[in-house]
């Protein structure tokens, strides 16, 4: 009896074991760490005219890409274009092993992936066009309101919409560019997103000056790297390289590559300071 036990036991080990395969352990195996990257989340994860990554988030994690070659010989870094939709699913059947992106932390989330420390905190506002009526959220009540489907933000803003009795045609798009084109293009009224999106889709726009950011914050939108759930030795990696980079300034580097001549809010230097843990 005791022998079947042990036996069984013996045999769901080995099963668990399996099924939670580090991820370390499987970049060492392939010598290829593969990271999951958003073409069309400037500045954070992009794709440039030449076809090559780019972005805030890439940049952290070619950082832990080399944290990791530390650990793995002759490491191959494998980019890998995901969309708002499948980019949890890439995560999940092992075809990347981190998200860098604008990815929002939510407890529901945490339920089914690990994150980092956290990388950005920004929030929610309006896009709109200077010659429209639109200036801010609540003037959208009657018009028609794009978003990026599929994500925490199409989710915060037909809760916002809820909660403050508006009526509006919420118009899902595929990638913040069609949202910008739609906006420009008068298909739409208002654009919905993370004010640092906002405004760097104002910079893209043809003309600039034409488009504006609501001053109102309508949500806290802190981001974070994505990872497998369980991963702890990974994670690990990955949160002592943020850690290290908030700690010792070098961030700042990185921010200015991403966002130029802008300055850190007040709530994002917080944020590094708060997440540059004590080795």
């Amino acid at each position: 009896m005791w022998i079947r036990f042990v036996v069984l036991v013996t045999s769901l080990s080995s099963l668990v074991s399996q099924a939670t395969a580090q991820s370390l352990e499987a970049i060492a195996e392939t010598g290829t760490l593969a990271i999951g990257y958003r073409t069309d989340a400037s500045p954070f994860s992009f794709q440039t005219d030449a076809g090559e990554p780019a972005g805030y988030s890439l940049d952290l994690c070619a950082r832990i890409a080399d944290a990791v070659a530390a650990e793995v010989d002759d490491l191959a870094v494998d980019h890998v274009p995901v969309t708002a939709e499948d980019r949890f699913d890439a995560l999940e059947t092992g075809r990347i092993d981190i998200l860098c992106g604008a990815t929002t932390v939510t407890l529901s989330r945490r339920a089914e992936f690990d994150f980092s420390l956290l990388t950005f905190v920004t929030g929610t506002s309006v896009l709109v066009r200077r010659d429209s009526p639109v200036e801010e959220f609540d003037d959208v009540a009657g018009k028609a309101i794009g978003v990026l489907g599929a994500t925490t933000t199409e989710e915060g803003l037909r809760l916002t919409l809820e909660a403050r009795a508006i009526e509006a045609e919420v118009v899902t798009v595929a990638s913040h560019p069609e949202g910008l084109q739609a906006l420009e293009a008068g298909e739409i009224d208002a654009y919905f997103g993370d004010r640092v999106i906002l405004l760097a889709l104002t910079a893209s726009a043809a003309d600039p000056t034409s488009l504006g950011v609501a001053n109102e914050w309508l949500s806290y939108e802190p981001y974070a790297l994505v990872m497998r759930r369980g991963d702890d030795d990974f994670r690990l990696l990955v949160d002592r390289t943020l850690a290290t980079l908030y700690r010792s300034g070098d961030i700042g580097g990185i921010f200015r590559a991403a966002f130029g001549d802008a300055d850190p809010s007040d709530m994002l230097r917080a944020m590094y300071a708060l997440q540059g843990l004590p080795e």
